[in-house]
């Protein structure tokens, strides 16, 4: 038996991959969560936690990020591991290597496989094939470490996540309107998907979110009305106009989504009292011309602010920074408990 041991009897997390949130049961996604809280806290009083010492982690990114990258890469190294970062032009993934072969080259050597990319297919078949861990960074489909991140945040600023109400405005067909659809579905939050008509989301999520709801009591609405999205709301969530990839439609997005700019106004159609509503992204934002990008956007559309005013972003309502820190600590949360051989018999 000792011989035989891989942790799986133990723990129901042991050697498993995050490629989507439904991956998991709702139960799971909450300790999880609360997981996070208990990491983060040790982090903050400075308690050692080396659950994978020894363990080597690769890190595969197609698409560049800034606090996917350092959130895994630092989440690693508190755990003890060593991160490798192989980014688009370091691997043949794809190109001259199929990724079958690259994943099983890669759990070879790798005790475990972060993936951050394009095709859901990708991260999917790096599971399939590796024999090891794969967690999904970001994929065009869904985002599932920045659900755990962002329900964090939610938790710690009001306690609770059952019952709340979460509205996400702007792109609706994008992988974080996916995600929070089906994510809060299952956690019991309600979630408000405010999108022009042409971007509400597709049918097989709505299909998929339908489900969990039934079973955890949350509702969600699709609509294209501002007021009747944002009112009684408790989060009021946006994301970037156009995605990695798709940055020849800048024109066409501005247009349907210049309406859905999350502005104070906005805020105030919420009609909840300062203590319970917080403007929340998953970053990087458009708020102001302080990059090359924005200036770009200004010369050629004359917009400063795009998905959000500078004033609601610097506001007392904005969490967006403690929302980014929170990406370290639910990503080791999902690191540990199934690469850690942790005792966790159950949730």
């Amino acid at each position: 038996m000792i011989l035989d041991y891989k942790g799986k009897e133990t723990s129901v997390f042991q050697g498993r991959s995050l490629l989507a949130e439904k991956d998991y049961t709702p139960e799971e996604l909450e300790y999880l969560i609360n997981f996070a809280i208990h990491l983060k806290a040790l982090k903050k009083k400075g308690i050692p936690h080396h659950y994978l010492e020894g363990k080597n982690i690769a890190l595969l990114f197609e698409k560049n990020s800034t606090r996917t990258r350092s959130a895994f890469t630092t989440a690693a190294i508190d755990l003890g591991a060593h991160p490798e970062f192989l980014g688009a032009n370091d691997i043949q993934l794809g190109s001259k290597e199929s990724v079958e072969d690259t994943a099983r080259v890669l759990g070879s050597m790798f005790d475990a496989i972060e993936f951050r990319g394009f095709s859901q297919k990708t991260v999917e078949d790096l599971a399939k094939y590796s024999g090891v861990p794969v967690w999904n960074g970001l994929t065009d489909q869904w985002h599932p470490t920045q659900m755990l991140a962002d329900f964090m945040t939610m938790k710690e600023t009001f306690g609770s996540l059952k019952g709340k109400t979460l509205t996400f405005v702007g792109d609706g067909r994008n992988n974080m309107a996916n995600s929070f659809l089906v994510t809060g579905s299952m956690l019991g939050v309600n979630i408000h998907i405010v999108a022009p008509k042409e971007l509400f989301p597709d049918q097989k999520v709505v299909d998929i979110a339908q489900k969990y709801a039934d079973e955890s009591g949350s509702k969600f609405l699709i609509t294209d009305d501002i007021e009747k999205g944002v009112k009684g709301t408790n989060v009021i969530y946006t994301d970037v106009w156009v995605s990695m990839g798709e940055e020849s439609q800048w024109e066409e997005r501005i247009k349907l989504l210049k309406p859905y700019q999350v502005n104070m106004d906005m805020i105030k159609k919420a009609g909840q009292p300062d203590d319970q509503i917080i403007f929340m992204h998953c970053l990087p934002a458009f708020h102001d011309t302080n990059t090359k990008y924005g200036q770009n956007i200004k010369n050629k559309y004359g917009l400063s602010e795009m998905e959000v005013t500078d004033e609601v972003f610097r506001s007392k309502y904005a969490r967006q920074f403690e929302e980014a820190e929170n990406r370290m600590h639910s990503i080791k949360a999902i690191m540990a408990a199934t690469l850690g051989n942790l005792f966790i018999p159950k949730v």
